[in-house]
């Protein structure tokens, strides 16, 4: 006679890595979408005579919004299904790209990438919320987190290299319209393979939590981004930092006494949770805003173009993809803190280098060694603490798991690429300044010159005789100035995100046991 233990081996779906395989294509889309647009930023500098500013808000717009919105869209998921929620996020997805590919000037672009961190808003949480729900083991569960975190880490690294390929022969809007044939793709392939789940106990929509969540984010990005124009002690920006903290205070007090809150911000007193998330966000802080600086600088500082460019990161792709499945072997081994702190510090080692770039600097000597010691970081550290975050919650939580996930990782690049780049704009601007000056070069001149690096060559061609060369160093020179500041800030990011995880993440999930055969007798 059968007598089943009260823990049972979980059911297992034996198409459970084909069901992977469609989510992984759904969250590559999104994710590549960070980065792709960096190294058609030059040409869009040209094209739309879009300012620095204006660069780090065809940026910022998408990963902006999509951070913004992530809390809110991981809850609608738990709630009304989390493949309908991804179903919807991928059609949305593709028609704002077409809206983006569109676009006539740099607000209307700006606008559609803000449309179109909406529907990534709505498929990112849902592809890790059903990732949850369909690997029930715990050891598979980490493998597949794993793998889908490699996915992102990968997707993040390649969007400059396929940006490049695109832009060689192709205009700027093909970086938008490649989206659509792998929308109809994984649209097709999700409703086939893929299977609905949602938290049954999902409580009533928080709304001022909702207000509440998009308006910190939006607020300290946009003075963060603004502070270069207004002045980092304007009364703008000061302004502006003390109402991202009073929303972010107001925000905490709400979510923490509300019965059904959208982020339960108890979740941060488990500190394997808290810790693991921080690393995230400081990981992605550094990498996109190095990201921003760095693909300009191929093509501004080095003169290459978008298709050499954008194979220059390679590095990222090819390291973060064979290092993430390691990564997780090395966490089941040695424990989620050693394998997290020494991804921070190789990444740090990286920006810390790259901090060191010079006018000579060769690409084969610091700078792709740099970029490899970020990549490897960047494999080390986000896989085992995306499984840290995950394991802390119960099952049915996954989208507000994976929602908190997600968005540590897209503020931490939005800020990353807000604050990186406002660095990068005063020591262009300030630099550029004092050396047209000493060249005898004032005026509106010098003003169009210091609105980004591209439009500073375009000036610096403009000029008479020697006067053309002198002026296109000075622009070089203090694009490098603002490269080596922002590369310093990312490396000290980096390090302090490190000493942090050594002394408070724990090394392992505090959970129960689950057999592996089923006991008779």
């Amino acid at each position: 006679m059968s007598s089943p233990s009260a823990l049972e081996t979980p059911v297992t779906n034996p198409r459970r890595w084909w069901m992977l395989a469609v989510l992984c294509l759904s969250v590559l889309l999104v994710t590549v979408d960070n980065t792709i647009v960096n190294v058609a930023l030059p040409t869009l500098s040209r094209e739309l005579s879009a300012s620095t500013s204006s660069l780090q808000w065809i940026v910022d717009a998408y990963t902006l919004v999509f951070a913004s919105l992530l809390l809110l869209t991981g809850h609608l998921g738990d709630r009304f299904g989390r493949l309908r929620t991804l179903q919807i996020g991928l059609l949305l997805f593709g028609l704002t790209s077409f809206a983006a590919s569109m676009a006539n000037t740099t607000g209307q672009l700006i606008a559609g990438r803000a449309a179109m961190g909406v529907a990534a808003a709505l498929i990112y949480p849902a592809t890790l919320g059903l990732l949850t729900n369909i690997f029930t083991s715990a050891r598979e569960r980490a493998t597949a987190i794993g793998i889908w975190a490699g996915i992102s880490g990968l997707a993040v690294a390649i969007g400059p290299v396929s940006g490049g390929v695109l832009l060689e022969h192709f205009d700027w809007s093909s970086v938008f319209l490649i989206n659509l044939p792998f929308v109809v793709i994984a649209l097709i392939a999700g409703r086939f393979m893929l299977t609905e789940s949602r938290d049954p106990h999902a409580g009533g929509f928080d709304r001022p939590g909702a207000f509440g969540s998009v308006a910190v984010v939006g607020t300290l990005v946009w003075t963060v981004i603004e502070a270069p124009n207004h002045g980092w002690t304007s009364g703008a920006t000061i302004g502006g930092f003390v109402a991202a903290a009073v929303l972010l205070v107001a925000f905490v007090a709400w979510e923490a006494r509300h019965p059904h809150p959208l982020l339960d911000v108890t979740l941060f007193t488990n500190a394997r949770f808290s810790a693991a998330s921080g690393a995230i966000t400081a990981a992605f802080f550094a990498l996109f805003g190095f990201i921003f600086l760095i693909t300009q600088y191929f093509q501004a500082v080095q003169g290459w173009g978008a298709l050499r460019s954008g194979l220059a990161t390679l590095p990222f792709a090819l390291v973060t993809g064979a290092l993430s499945p390691v990564a997780i072997i090395l966490m089941k081994r040695f424990g989620t803190t050693v394998v997290v702190t020494v991804g921070l510090l190789l990444m740090s080692g990286g920006f810390f280098l790259a901090s060191t770039t010079t006018l000579e600097a060769h690409y084969f000597g610091k700078i792709i060694v740099a970029m490899v010691l970020m990549a490897a970081g960047l494999a080390m550290s986000t896989g085992p603490a995306t499984d840290a975050i995950v394991g802390a919650l119960p099952k049915e939580k996954a989208g507000v798991g994976s929602a908190v996930n997600d968005t540590t990782r897209e503020v931490g690049g939005t800020l990353g690429v807000a604050v990186l780049g406002s660095v990068l704009s005063s020591f262009y601007g300030s630099n550029l300044q004092d050396s047209l000056s000493g060249l005898g070069i004032t005026g509106p001149t010098a003003t169009a010159a210091k609105e980004s690096v591209m439009a500073g060559l375009g000036v610096a061609g403009q000029l008479p005789g020697p006067a053309a060369g002198q002026a296109a160093d000075a622009v070089r020179q203090a694009f490098i100035d603002g490269l080596q500041a922002g590369s310093l800030i990312a490396s000290g990011v980096a390090l302090l995100a490190a000493i942090a995880v050594a002394f408070l993440l724990p090394a392992r999930h505090r959970e129960e046991s689950v057999p592996e055969v089923l006991v008779t007798t």
